[in-house]
């Protein structure tokens, strides 16, 4: 995977800059963040944390659980696949062991919580308690009572996590949809309609790589996720529906790489991006893009990313 460099390493005044976004209570100094289970505070070192406009945590399910059957992560020509199988240390784990030093990191701090039934999602926030500022509900499990659809895929499944969730917490909850649905805007609507403050489109997209000396599969768990540029095209696609459909923010996840990707997934309608699988060549792309947008807005002389939007128009 190549490293790409910044097309724009402007050096002109940024003071006047404002990237804020807002996800119902919350206020994001920038509208950057990073995709759950693409990022942990270990990477602390390797960037500065709190420029990001927010960290998401890997996800937090009601109990501990180990990850799936090696071998768990790769590279195929288009893009990158895994089936971590999400590791959790469970509610009072993740408090104890993983929540102190997420908080460190200096940006506000999103939880991301994970089910396989609907009824599963709401206990878990209610023992996080208002440690999160707010709550990313990963919807995109398969559902044990449901033959191992997505819950997700089913906005009646969906809005009964989220008003399940809702009546335990006042924090502002995001539900991460799912890209392989019937209908997207039908399943942000859903989440919207039930009390969401916003959705995030959309998960990596479900592929089953074969080796090609061996035709068996690369995978562990056999089946995985597809990650990584090639996959913006279909998210982009996802986006523009989901922000058409809905009035809350809605945050891009798909193949962000440099600026102009944000940029692409702004002018369809989201609000915020989440960066994942650039971050594992290029551990600071995040800060990289938000100083580059900061830096495009200087030289321009705007203030806000609406008015980059604006010019290109």
């Amino acid at each position: 995977m190549s490293t790409p460099t910044l097309a724009h390493p402007y050096s002109a005044d940024a003071s006047h800059i404002d990237l804020s976004v807002r996800i119902g209570s919350l206020a994001l100094p920038n509208p950057v963040m990073p995709a759950s289970g693409c990022f942990g505070p270990e990477l602390a070192p390797l960037l500065a944390c709190d420029e990001l406009g927010a960290v998401v945590t890997k996800t937090v399910f009601a109990g501990a659980r180990g990850g799936n059957t090696a071998h768990r992560l790769g590279e195929i020509p288009a893009g990158m696949i895994n089936s971590v199988g999400i590791p959790s240390h469970g509610p009072r784990g993740y408090l104890e062991r993983l929540h102190p030093a997420y908080r460190a990191l200096g940006a506000p701090v999103i939880v991301s919580v994970g089910g396989h039934r609907e009824g599963e999602y709401a206990p878990i926030v209610a023992a996080l308690g208002d440690a999160a500022d707010a709550y990313e509900l990963n919807v995109s499990c398969p559902n044990l009572d449901a033959d191992g659809r997505d819950i997700g895929s089913d906005p009646a499944a969906i809005a009964v996590v989220v008003r399940q969730t809702r009546e335990v917490t006042d924090r502002p909850l995001i539900v991460k949809l799912p890209p392989m649905v019937a209908s997207i805007a039908e399943c942000a609507a859903a989440a919207a309609d039930a009390g969401a403050d916003a959705v995030c489109v959309s998960n990596s997209i479900p592929v089953l790589p074969l080796d090609e000396r061996t035709r068996r599969p690369i995978l562990g768990n056999v089946v995985g996720g597809l990650t990584g540029p090639s996959i913006k095209p279909i998210v982009q696609r996802l986006v523009w529906q989901a922000a058409r459909a809905v009035d809350i923010p809605v945050i891009a996840c798909g193949g962000i790489v440099t600026a102009d990707d944000v940029l692409d997934y702004l002018s369809l309608g989201a609000r915020a991006v989440q960066v994942g699988t650039a971050t594992f060549s290029r551990p600071s792309t995040m800060v990289d893009i938000v100083a580059d947008l900061r830096s495009r807005l200087a030289v321009q002389g705007g203030r806000r990313l609406d008015d980059l939007l604006k010019a290109a128009a």
